[in-house]
């Protein structure tokens, strides 16, 4: 079942008292620029203003391979991957670093890595296949398999949920990942692959060529989905993918916020604005990628990056890197004094 029900919106009337009191705060009117509207955005979505500060932030870290990886299109091995997810749970990467800053906790979940055995039977308990296909030459995925993990992403949501998260990260770790991102990207904006390859690991020319022509050939082979997002996850997307789309997607239908990473999680999220339509609503773009396919996906899903950092690392590290700016906007509405409260006088066009 693909499926979601329909997606509610973030509580307007608490938006309109957020707004009001971030006007009532003693600063000139619209003085914290962004930080008003994500504080506005954060009430709204929890349902209350003042906002409360988030206590249980959750980065889910969905790895996967991909096929595609033999045709030379990252700068490292397959067997990398595998060899990160023992770090995430070492505490030795970026993101686990990063998220111990943010003040927020770190999951694995091994959705398609190319090895005999999981890492755990916790981190394994949604995997659904090893490594996806070579999607320049055949379909990432099969039917069953997408649903599988589109499943999964709704199901390891609605865990996080149910165990008291209050905002969301989606990373993602895999070699090779970056290719299907940027096909999906491409086939749901309709872009030519010139215009949003990027270098991905730090590929060279020869191999931004060779990543090129294999984005172009899948491309041409998703042409058959007409654009359903079911279809274009199985033929050109990946495992991994299809489960953080539906992790997105499910934790807009659970009402909770969702920090948007880079490349990988943006791919994801067009397809789930498309398998729940208005889920939008409920992410924030952390920050821009320096990968141009990046920018086009957030263009059309309407959505401003908080940060921009030159960051390509993936693993929900710009999300890490964000959360603070996000946790700052909620504190200032939360915390700060009213004119009223603290004896000011207001400018008297603001009275």
């Amino acid at each position: 079942m693909t499926g979601f029900p329909a997606v509610p919106a973030p509580d307007d009337e608490v938006a309109a008292a957020a707004r009001a009191r971030q006007d009532r705060l003693i600063k000139p009117a619209g003085s914290l620029g962004r930080l008003e509207d994500l504080s506005v955005w954060v009430a709204a979505c929890q349902g209350q203003c003042p906002p409360q500060q988030f206590r249980r932030a959750r980065v889910v870290v969905f790895a996967g391979d991909h096929g595609v990886a033999a045709a030379g299109v990252s700068a490292y091995p397959s067997e990398v991957t595998a060899q990160m997810l023992a770090n995430f749970e070492a505490g030795g990467a970026a993101i686990n670093v990063l998220a111990e800053v943010a003040g927020a906790t770190v999951r694995v979940a091994d959705i398609a890595v190319d090895v005999a055995e999981p890492l755990s039977a916790a981190i394994g308990k949604y995997k659904v296949r090893r490594g996806s296909g070579n999607i320049a030459v055949e379909d990432a995925l099969s039917d069953e398999e997408v649903a599988a993990a589109l499943a999964a992403g709704r199901q390891i949501a609605d865990e996080e949920v149910d165990s008291g998260a209050d905002l969301l990260i989606a990373g993602d770790m895999g070699i090779g990942n970056t290719t299907p991102a940027t096909t999906l990207i491409a086939a749901l904006t309709n872009s030519e692959p010139v215009a949003v390859v990027g270098r991905g690991t730090g590929v060279d020319d020869a191999g931004w060529a060779r990543k090129t022509a294999a984005i172009r050939d899948a491309l041409y082979r998703s042409r058959a989905a007409d654009g359903d997002p079911v279809a274009l996850l199985r033929i050109c997307g990946g495992a991994e993918v299809a489960a953080m789309a539906g992790f997105c997607a499910q934790a807009a239908v659970r009402r909770t916020p969702v920090l948007l990473d880079g490349l990988v999680g943006s791919a994801a999220a067009l397809v789930a604005e498309r398998l729940a339509p208005g889920a939008r609503q409920w992410w924030q773009a952390a920050h821009r990628s320096a990968e141009p396919a990046h920018t086009v996906a957030l263009g059309h899903l309407r959505l401003e990056p908080i940060v921009d950092m030159g960051m390509r690392l993936g693993e929900g590290t710009g999300a890490a890197v964000a959360l603070p700016i996000l946790r700052a906007a909620v504190a200032t509405l939360a915390s700060m004094a009213t004119f009223d409260e603290a004896g000011i006088s207001r400018a008297p066009e603001e009275r």
